[in-house]
């Protein structure tokens, strides 16, 4: 997504939500100085990195919805992993170690289980960590603690930060998807819906519960822009039911 066009989205969200243009930037600051000195990856490191295992340009974009565990199972029983992508949106980190599968990439704002993301990272997971303005204090603490990062944020890129556009960690994984030239993407654990689970929200007492006003909010948001993806970019979306 060309940034003009995010930037009408991006305008309305913040319109929408309330949300501060001013403390994206500033979070955006802070993530891109860490990168400056830390390191960072460019897309192309990315692209490349990922090409030199995965042939094929079809990718998995696991979010943490309830229908996570079922669509991981259902993938392991009829698919050959090796022939994908695995990008996990944040807390579907958590869900995928589980199983024993260690994504090529975690699109992150660092708000998972981050002893998961971190366990991720170590055994190869390229992390793509965003800015946010609630995410400044997460990303000053633990973004010095990871490797082979590419940078995102919601405002204006700059420096070492990427915009490939998207709201939430599971669309803009599928964003992302794109921008590596994706030609199918399969979407699991993308329901939209108004129930969250403990891989999104790690601290809820059980394995779901009910979705708040803002999160569902979101997840309209999230199904909106998936919806633009299909619509207006040359990529074949399939979402598992």
């Amino acid at each position: 997504m060309d940034f003009g066009i995010w930037e009408k989205w991006y305008n309305e969200i913040l319109d929408d939500f309330g949300f501060s243009k001013d403390d994206d930037e500033a979070s955006a600051k802070e993530l891109d100085e860490i990168l400056f000195d830390e390191g960072a990856l460019t897309l192309e490191d990315l692209y490349e990195l990922i090409h030199t295992y995965r042939k094929s340009n079809d990718f998995i974009v696991f979010g943490a919805g309830p229908s996570l565990k079922k669509h991981i199972q259902e993938l392991k029983e009829n698919y050959d992993l090796n022939d994908y992508t695995l990008i996990a949106a944040d807390g579907a980190t958590t869900a995928l170690i589980e199983e024993k599968i260690i994504p090529d990439i975690v699109a992150t704002d660092l708000d998972g289980t981050i002893n998961d993301i971190l366990l991720a990272n170590c055994r190869g997971s390229l992390m793509v960590i965003h800015a946010h303005g609630n995410n400044k204090e997460a990303i000053l603490k633990y973004t010095p603690f990871f490797d082979n990062i590419l940078g995102t944020t919601q405002s204006k890129p700059h420096g070492n930060l990427y915009n490939f556009g998207g709201f939430t960690d599971g669309d803009r994984a599928i964003f992302l998807a794109v921008a590596l030239e994706a030609e199918n993407i399969i979407l699991a654990g993308m329901d939209f819906g108004d129930v969250v689970t403990k891989y999104s929200r790690p601290n809820i007492p059980g394995a779901t519960g009910p979705a708040d006003e803002i999160k569902k909010k979101k997840l309209v948001y999230a199904e909106k822009l998936t919806n633009w993806v299909s619509e207006n970019e040359d990529v074949a979306i399939i979402n598992l039911k």
